[in-house]
């Protein structure tokens, strides 16, 4: 197995209204990852990471800025170094609070038994 080197700088943003930018650093494509997707996201004030439910696994990590997660209905405050798992059948929408914030999102398939 050789080693792969991503720039995730020189990797095209997407906008997404009401939804900031984002972009995949590891997927299949990139570098043949089949399990397995991680993507950036920048928010703006305002701006939401909906996590929906979904047959996978998803982990949330605060890169930079404060932002704000509601998990069951419930808002909890964000600084940098907050994360959050989320299981197949959870959901979390997060917003950005004060200027831009940035996420590192991992989500991973759930294994069958």
């Amino acid at each position: 197995m050789s080693l792969i080197f991503i720039n995730t700088n020189k990797l095209p943003r997407e906008s997404t209204p009401g939804h900031g930018e984002m972009i995949e650093v590891l997927n299949e494509g990139l570098c043949g990852a089949k399990n397995v997707v991680a993507s950036l996201h920048w928010l703006k004030g305002g701006d939401t990471f909906q996590a929906e439910a979904a047959n996978k696994h998803q982990l949330v990590y605060l890169m930079e800025g404060n932002g704000r997660i509601t998990l069951d209905g419930k808002d909890y405050d964000l600084s940098k170094g907050a994360g959050a798992y989320l299981g197949p059948s959870e959901t979390a929408e997060i917003e950005a609070i004060n200027g831009t914030l940035k996420l590192f999102v991992l989500v991973v398939p759930k294994i069958p038994k």
